[in-house]
């Protein structure tokens, strides 16, 4: 099938890296004739040439462009209007059978190019993007100028349900919610559920050596006593950063040898302040920054990973992306509660612990079973990731979707 796949995520974003590439990888080598157009942010264009080598060898054709991010909404238009010129000019070019739409932004594209071709259209959501931009203090309902634009989206949200050829969640929570929803479309929604998933073979544990662990162990000043706990990722609007130090500030009270290790793109500075703030010594922390591959060894060095994340209503859709590769190196989770299908996934894999409040009560009783932890199974928590996060099964799944609307 001839496919055009339109992300506002770049190619040298680690998103980008690590939930596009993997999969149109996979869907080409099954036959599949992709064609991405992507917007990539200035400070990321020295990764573009070995971006576009990735590309190039497994045979997909890329169109990068500029993303523009000021002025506000401004910024925005002129992007979608830059895609749209070029997707109109590939569409023609190339007779694209389907168009991939990577959340609302290029869905607005692909609707076009649908009404105008005739084309398949792939609403591939990712989340409830515009409740999240409201919910994530991004728009201001306030200022009336943002209360149009999520109006807007809103509209058109029930336009992508109403007349994709397939829609594509996150989670089952979303599915369930939107099958909920009453004159959202003329027809039953078809929703098919694919989550953030996972290089299993690079987020491999048995692929690391004894030496290899304390050999990094010793390069981050962590001693083979010590009981290390980790976070993973950027820490934005979504994570609460706050709250998962207080919860460590616990932990140094029934264990003080306890160590933080963030593996984080974020300025050390920013994680230390937050940690002075709650007279967590310095000396506590770990705060590394990670090239993709290095993440692996770097969660080996931990004994369990956590994630607490604002609870609200578009979080009913969300797919943290280091769910799956903590799973997949069988380390134990401990997260909150109501985030997506997490609460699910971590007590069907046995696989951590679920805080259902952020209190020092509860961060108490979760704290008083960490042994508990060390004695959940890395395989079973690696066969949880197996069942729910397999990048294999991901590229299946879209590969069953292209095909039934190939056919």
């Amino acid at each position: 099938m001839k496919v055009l796949y339109i992300s506002y995520d770049g190619m040298t974003d680690p998103l980008g890296q690590s939930q596009v590439i993997p999969y149109l990888e996979g869907l080409t080598k099954l036959g599949h004739q992709i064609t991405i157009i992507s917007c990539e942010k200035p400070e990321r264009k020295f990764n573009q040439p070995e971006i576009k080598k990735i590309l190039d060898d497994a045979g997909i054709q890329w169109h990068p462009i500029n993303y523009t991010k000021k002025p506000p909404i401004i910024s925005t238009l002129i992007d979608i209007r830059n895609i749209y010129s070029l997707a109109l000019r590939i569409s023609k070019e190339k007779k694209i059978e389907a168009v991939h739409c990577r959340s609302y932004i290029p869905a607005l594209v692909g609707l076009r190019l649908k009404r105008k071709f005739g084309v398949k259209f792939i609403f591939d959501m990712r989340g409830f993007w515009a409740d999240e931009r409201v919910e994530g203090a991004i728009w201001n309902l306030n200022n009336p100028l943002f209360k149009i634009v999520y109006s807007y989206f809103k509209k058109k949200e029930k336009q992508f349900l109403a007349e994709a050829d397939s829609i594509i969640s996150l989670t089952e929570n979303a599915k369930q919610e939107m099958l909920s929803w009453k004159n959202r479309s003329p027809h039953p929604l078809s929703i098919d559920v694919i989550p953030c998933c996972v290089d299993m073979k690079l987020f491999d544990a048995a692929k690391i050596s004894t030496a290899e662990i304390q050999n990094k162990k010793s390069e981050l000043g962590l001693t083979e006593s010590a009981f290390v706990i980790s976070y993973v990722g950027s820490i934005g609007t979504w994570y609460l950063c706050d709250e998962m130090l207080q919860f460590f500030s616990r932990i140094l009270l029934k264990i003080p040898s306890a160590k933080f290790l963030f593996i984080t793109p974020e300025a050390k500075d920013f994680v230390l302040t937050k940690a002075r703030a709650q007279n967590i010594p310095v000396e506590k922390l770990e705060i590394k920054k990670a090239a993709r591959n290095e993440m692996p060894l770097l969660l080996k060095c931990c004994d369990v990973s956590i994630f607490f994340i604002k609870p609200s209503f578009s979080k009913k859709a969300s797919s943290p992306v280091k769910q799956g590769e903590i799973m997949s190196m069988g380390i134990p989770i401990i997260c909150n509660s109501k985030i997506g299908d997490t609460d699910l996934i971590v007590l069907e894999s046995n696989a951590g612990f679920i805080l259902h409040e952020l209190t020092d009560e509860a961060f108490d009783k979760v704290i008083d079973q960490l042994q508990k932890l060390k004695q959940l199974n890395p395989l079973e928590i690696r066969a949880g990731a197996e069942k729910f996060y397999s990048l294999e099964k991901g590229i299946a799944s879209y590969n069953e979707i292209y095909k039934k609307l190939e056919n």
